[in-house]
Formats: C-alpha cells, structure tokens, sequence
C-alpha cells in the first residue's frame, strides 16, 4: 500500500495548497479524502488558474476530481449550462454526474447527465430547471442541442473524457460539431488514461495552448496487477474461460470481447455452464443495463462480458480479475482494461488470451508496458479437437501450396538464373510472351466512324 500510495498521492499536498474553495474542501473532508493524487495536484491548480490542458493519468487515479473539483470552482452554482462534460457512454454519464454531485454538495451546484436510452422528457424537465453542469455523451448532446433545449452559449468550461476514445473514429465528427458550434472558445480540458501521438494532435486542434499533464500510469500498472497469458487455439477460448473460472473462482471477472456477438456468445455459453455471467455491450437496453450496474455495484454479480466502449464507466472497486478474451488491436486498449482492476489499494489479476497468429500484438503490448508478461499453464486443461472447418481449410491450404511448389519446379523461367538484356529493353527486362489483355483488338477512341 506505501509503494502505491507514493505512486498514485501526492503525500506533501493537501487539498487546501490546491486553491479549492472552502464548500468544496468541507465536501472532500466528508469523504475522507486527505491528499490529493498526483494527477489532481498537477491538474486542478492549472485548471483554476484558466488555461487549457492536456492530462494524462491511470485509470483510478481521480481523473474525474481533478477536471470536477476546478470546475465547480471556476463556474457559478448559478450560471445556467456553464460546464459541459462529454463521455463515451451512458455509463460513465451516470457515473461522472453522480461523483460531481457529491463533490457539489456544500456549493450549490446542480448536475444532471443526459445520455441516449433514458426518455428524452425526462432529461427536458432537468435541462429546464438550468443546470450548471451537463454531463452527456455526444450523441444525445447534439440532439438536445438541435432541439433549441441545449444551448452552447453559455458553456464556459468544457471537458472531454476518455479522450482517445472520444477523438477516435466513432466520436470524431461529433465533437467536431460540438465544439465548433460553439461561438465563443471555453476553456477545454482534455483527459485520458492513454494519449496516442495522433490523438494529442487531434485534441490539440481545440485547446488553446494547452498545458500537458503526464502521470506515471504504466509502473502502476505493472506493479498492482499480475498479468499472465494463456497460449490458446481461437477455438479452445470458452473452454480455457470456463476452466479458468471454476478452478481460481475469482471474486468478480471482467472478461473484454472485442464484437458485441463475441459478448453474447461467450456469455450464453458460460450461463448454460452453471457460471453466473452476464454482457454489457452498446446494444442492449438501457433498462438492462441498469439493472446489471446495479448487481455489479452491489457485489452481486459473479462475471460480466463487456465490449470495451461499453465498459467505460465502470468505477467500482471489487473486480479481482480482468480477462482479455480478445486481444486489442491497440495495446493502449489493454493498458485500459487492466486498470480496471487493482483498485483502492487492492491487487489484480489480469489474464490474456493470445492465439498462435497473434504474437506481434502481444509484442506491442509488453513493449508498451515495458514488461515481459509471463506465460502460464494449466496442466488439468485439455485442449478440444481441430474443427472441421479449420481441418479442411489447412489441408486445402496444403494441397495449394505443394501445387504451387510442383508448378514452380515445371517453369524453365522460374530455374534460368538471368533473363534479362540491358541491349534490348530498359532495365534490361526481355517479354517472355504476350501481354494478359489487349482488348481483343478492339481500343474505344474519341474518333469518329
């Protein structure tokens, strides 16, 4: 716990040296919070001060404090729509909005999330009665925006979280609309766990000389969760899964999948098998999702499958073990994942599954992460037989490329050592026959029969 306290706290800054306003300071004193992390103590006084910024810091390190706390002290409790927070989803909506209302509770602050799936009449009474602070995923924003109900001209101070999420390729064109609609620039605070080059290069096109906040997220990463993975056929993965939860029967896994079909599949097949799991992903219906947050908060819930856009928001301390099912394309992705676990001062597991033809995205992660994540093995595991499907494709594979091999060894050009005549053609290269198409003598031209 000291090692991760020196890591994620800043241990000789309180709260009060930050410039935090007393409402605010009593707020933070009833949760108990002391010290701020490393993150909050770079982030908020450049924040108060007025300047655009750039943060980056792990996963559980209170990116959320460190945009939140500032806000609520740069903008009036009485100044209508001042603050507006975009997330990627619902989740993390509800979850922002709930953790600002704590932190506003002596400031007078009102913050309501707005998001898709909840009755937009619903959000229209909150949006009337003038909130301070939106918290909103983009495309709900738009809409309310578009509805005269949602005015930008107010907005004094806007944040983007999960910004390489949200700068990614899904959310682009939105926060283009968003931010460009807006007459006057806000101030804009930019946070995330990870920031690619590209993306700080997007981001940088709407903040206006942002200061850059970088926290050290990979050695806590390393050094709270224990990351193994499993050598593993595509095929074999449900079973490896399964294997994995009845022998080590984790307190709550997180298993990421990168298809919503993927999420649905793997969870129907561990429900069949006795495993209490249940999915998360984009597609389902916002009551369900609830319903599963709930459960999940509650410490009710044994596993939950989750695509990884759907699984942003997902604050909660109790997760033991983070499974990648799938490989990320993006080690930044992983990086991501894992945070997910080791929270509150607490270990975490993290196993990954990684298929024959994926050892250069395994590379890319341990090089991100500086590290070399071991390999582990279950001898009780036994792998299932070859598919036929997969069975056929390898022999036709092999009966094409011995016929490749037989067809080379018949051509004379493919054994003669120099075909070539620098007297003949440029470069030297001699036509061995004639040219695959010549539009059977007939070429269409402008001319006139």
């Amino acid at each position: 716990m000291a090692g991760r306290s020196q890591d994620i706290f800043a241990a000789d800054r309180t709260f009060a040296s930050l410039g935090l306003s007393e409402p605010i300071l009593r707020a933070l004193g009833d949760r108990g919070f002391v010290h701020p992390t490393q993150i909050q103590a770079e982030l908020i006084p450049i924040v108060i001060s007025g300047q655009d910024c750039l943060g980056q810091a792990k996963t559980g390190t209170g990116k959320t404090a460190a945009f939140g706390l500032p806000a609520l002290q740069v903008i009036g409790a009485d100044s209508p729509l001042g603050v507006l927070i975009l997330v990627p989803t619902r989740e993390l909506a509800i979850q922002v909005a709930k953790e600002l209302h704590d932190f506003a509770r002596h400031t007078g602050h009102h913050v309501v999330p707005i998001y898709g799936g909840q009755p937009i009449s619903t959000q229209l009474q909150k949006l009337r009665r003038n909130p301070a602070i939106v918290v909103g995923t983009p495309g709900r924003v738009m809409d309310l925006h578009q509805r005269g109900e949602l005015s930008y001209s107010n907005v004094r101070f806007a944040v983007l979280d999960e910004v390489d999420r949200m700068l990614d390729i899904g959310f682009r064109e939105d926060i283009r609309k968003i931010l460009g609609s807006m007459k006057h620039h806000p101030q804009t605070v930019f946070v995330s766990a990870t920031i690619s080059p590209e993306i700080e290069k997007l981001a940088r096109q709407y903040l206006n000389s942002p200061q850059k906040i970088v926290t050290t997220a990979k050695s806590l990463t390393v050094s709270q969760v224990r990351q193994t993975y499993f050598a593993v056929e595509h095929w074999d993965k449900r079973r490896l899964l399964l294997h994995l939860l009845r022998k080590e029967d984790p307190e709550l896994t997180l298993v990421f999948c990168r298809m919503k079909r993927t999420v649905d599949e793997v969870t129907e097949f561990l429900s069949k098998n006795g495993i209490d799991a249940h999915q998360m992903h984009g597609d389902l219906y916002q009551t369900k999702r609830d319903k599963v947050m709930t459960r999940l908060r509650e410490g009710t819930l044994s596993v939950l499958v989750a695509s990884d856009l759907a699984s942003r928001g997902l604050d909660v301390d109790d997760i033991s073990h983070v499974v990648n099912y799938d490989l990320p394309e993006d080690p930044e992705v992983y990086v991501h994942r894992i945070g997910r676990t080791a929270r509150a001062g607490r270990k975490g597991v993290a196993w990954t599954f990684v298929c024959p033809d994926q050892g250069d995205l395994l590379t890319a992660i341990e090089s991100l992460a500086n590290i070399e994540i071991p390999v582990a093995t279950y001898d009780d595991f036994t792998p299932g037989p070859v598919p036929s499907d997969v069975h056929a494709r390898r022999e036709l594979e092999q009966v094409r490329k011995q016929a490749s091999m037989e067809s080379k060894s018949r051509d004379p050009l493919a054994t003669k050592p120099d075909s070539t005549d620098a007297t003949r053609f440029p470069g030297g290269l001699v036509p061995t026959q004639a040219p695959p198409n010549r539009f059977g003598g007939r070429l269409t031209t402008r001319r006139r029969r």
